[in-house]
């Protein structure tokens, strides 16, 4: 299985791999300063880096606090925003402005927006949700969520 992102890139299909590399690009640009780009759980990952949060991910201290994923599954292309997951302001935000940009149904888990159709991928609107959490204010409700009784 790959080992980096420079493989994983390597291994897409052509049918997807453009559609995915726009993905990529639209996050790096819009991703707030001080996450850092990493390939976690066999999908290219931004992480709060373990110099600014060096308890990192409870379930596994030794990992760098996840934030955002992106990845080719079957069926699409899929982004795993765990500030949607663990912020409902966020999430409400999100779905209301959905379907402003697009007007493919919203197919979603609790932290996954899946996109199966490559054409109707709304950028505008994905580069607007990445910006939207910088690295403290995901540390502030990740702790929130994680560490409160």
């Amino acid at each position: 299985m790959f080992q980096s992102i420079e493989e994983y890139i390597e291994s897409l299909l052509e049918g997807k791999k453009e559609s995915f590399l726009k993905l990529r690009s639209v996050v790096k640009k819009n991703l707030p300063k001080g996450f850092e780009e990493t390939f976690q759980y066999k999908m290219i990952g931004y992480v709060v880096p373990k110099k600014l949060y060096p308890a990192g991910y409870h379930v596994n201290p030794e990992l760098a606090l996840p934030f955002l994923h992106i990845a080719v599954q079957k069926s699409g292309l899929a982004l795993y925003h765990m500030g949607i997951y663990a912020d409902p302001t966020l999430l409400k935000w999100f779905q209301a402005e959905y379907p402003k940009h697009c007007k493919t149904k919203l197919d979603m888990g609790k932290s996954c927006i899946r996109f199966k159709k490559l054409a109707d991928i709304p950028w505008i609107l994905i580069g607007e949700l990445v910006s939207k959490m910088t690295p403290n204010d995901w540390i502030r409700v990740y702790e929130k969520n994680t560490f409160s009784s």
